[in-house]
């Protein structure tokens, strides 16, 4: 079994990790970062695509708390020698300057010392800064798909009327999944170093050099791995003198190209056409593998329910048409009284041999355009050998959590079937469960901007192109030429 990760190729770098566990939605991960940064000596770095300080991360029954604002200041307080820099996205950012509570709190911070908040605006016109990280004393790190932001917190129930769902501005939301994951060890200080870089690119200064003690990994958490090699995968639009890199698209294809027996995927989108022609391809194999996609009802919000609703049913419709059509099943979480759950969450699982966790959608924008970072985990190198059971543990986890059942059980009946989506069929049932995606026919307006690819573009350039020059059909076309050329990449 050859290692799908390679450095230089589909990854920035492949470092160790001292131990390694996937964090299952916001109120877990809320609660550690809670802990983490009143445990960090010298420094908290906070990197994201949103950053709300109005939310509590431990809310109470009616969904207040200590403000995350008000949290920070008083870590200030306490130990003032430590920084608490904190960078997010420039458009989301300033939209929240017209906020006022937000407003009022930002100036407080701007007061303290030891508190620094920049907003990133490094990137081409139309990108974004999408990664999700936060390390701690460049020796502690979170990557994955949460923000720190409002009406993402959440547990694993996802139970109806949850009342500590609430939004700042007073409302309920609905059930949100998400994923991220914490490591330590040289792994940390690698994605320190990618945190320093952005924060230097966006801000013209470089942070601190640090005394390297680092924070230790809190003493009642269990990890998942422990001394493993996990890889880093990047996505960066060409900037001024920053070249593009686009290892996370290559990572994705070379998964797609690589998988024996099926991919799990938890995603919030699938409309990058290059990825959904590599899937075609193999299902127009003899025996191809599964693809199991777990993905949101409809996307969040109205331009992104035209933009990404109508691609997918595009793309589902394209792949249908396969030879083995019927072994990509795109299914949707819901809760015991119905509602849908929303998947914002960005894991790939490779035939129980390798695990992907990040902030990169199934989308254009994550392949070449908005700033993104996904760690990875694969059994196939030789620090790995023995990371296989683990890594089915945590797969059997999250679909068990959809469907409402024990982890044993999804165990047994992929054991009993052989495949993964009999055994996902055969525990689908009423109330807490997963449902077919029911591809709805767009409206022409959605329909001409997803086939043109209006706002999700597969590179800042493509923005500024005419219409005729870009658009699903050349994506597609493009993924399939990439399958055709690497089919021994299958076979090694």
């Amino acid at each position: 079994m050859a290692p799908i990760v390679r450095e230089g190729h589909n990854c920035w770098r492949i470092e160790r990790a001292d131990k390694a566990r996937m964090i299952v939605d916001a109120a877990d991960y809320y609660a550690l970062l809670e802990r983490l940064m009143e445990g960090a000596r010298e420094r908290i770095l906070l990197i994201g695509w949103d950053f709300d300080p109005r939310i509590s991360l431990r809310p109470d029954e009616q969904g207040h708390g200590e403000a995350l604002g008000h949290f920070m200041l008083r870590l200030a307080h306490d130990k003032p020698g430590r920084d608490i820099d904190i960078l997010r996205w420039n458009f989301g950012g300033l939209k929240q300057l017209f906020m006022p509570r937000i407003l009022a709190m930002i100036l407080r911070w701007k007061a303290t010392r030891s508190i620094s908040f920049r907003l990133d605006g490094a990137h081409p016109v139309g990108c974004s800064h999408h990664q999700k990280v936060a390390i701690f004393d460049d020796h502690l790190a979170v990557c994955g798909g949460i923000d720190v932001g409002a009406r993402r917190w959440d547990t694993r129930d996802h139970r109806d009327d949850d009342p500590h769902r609430i939004a700042p501005d007073g409302r309920a939301y609905l059930p949100w999944h998400d994923v991220t994951m914490i490591l330590a060890g040289k792994v940390g200080n690698a994605l320190a170093d990618l945190g320093n870089e952005r924060w230097q690119r966006a801000t013209n200064k470089a942070l601190r050099d640090l005394s390297g003690e680092g924070e230790n990994w809190p003493d009642d958490l269990e990890a998942d791995f422990e001394d493993v090699d996990v890889s880093i995968s990047r996505t960066r639009a060409a900037y001024r003198d920053c070249t593009e890199v686009r290892e996370i698209e290559q990572l994705y294809l070379d998964m797609i190209a690589a998988a024996e027996r099926f991919i799990y995927f938890e995603n919030q989108y699938f409309t990058c056409g290059k990825i959904a022609a590599a899937i075609a391809a193999r299902l127009d194999e003899d025996d191809p593998p599964e693809f199991i996609l777990v993905m949101p009802h409809t996307a969040d919000g109205w331009l992104e329910q035209m933009a990404m609703d109508a691609a997918r049913v595009e793309l589902v419709r394209q792949i249908s048409k396969t030879r083995h059509g019927d072994r990509l099943r795109i299914y949707c979480p819901r809760t015991t009284g119905g509602t849908p759950i929303y998947v914002h969450a960005k894991t790939a699982i490779v035939d129980d041999r390798l695990i992907r966790v990040g902030s990169a959608n199934l989308n254009n924008r994550s392949m070449g355009l908005d700033s993104e970072c996904d760690v990875t985990i694969d059994a196939a190198l030789p620090a790995n050998r023995e990371t296989g059971p683990a890594i089915r543990r945590l797969r059997e986890s999250l679909i068990a959590e959809h469907l409402g059942v024990e982890p044993e059980a999804v165990g047994k009946a992929f054991k009993a079937h052989g495949s993964l989506i009999a055994a996902i069929e055969e525990l689908r049932g009423e109330g807490r469960s997963l449902e077919w995606l029911d591809l709805v026919a767009p409206g022409p307006l959605d329909e001409f901007i997803a086939a043109n690819e209006l706002l999700d573009p597969t590179r800042p350039d493509a923005m500024f192109e005419p219409v005729a020059e870009r658009g699903l059909r050349r994506s597609w076309r493009r993924g399939k030429s990439w399958m055709k050329r690497h089919r021994p990449f299958r076979r090694r």
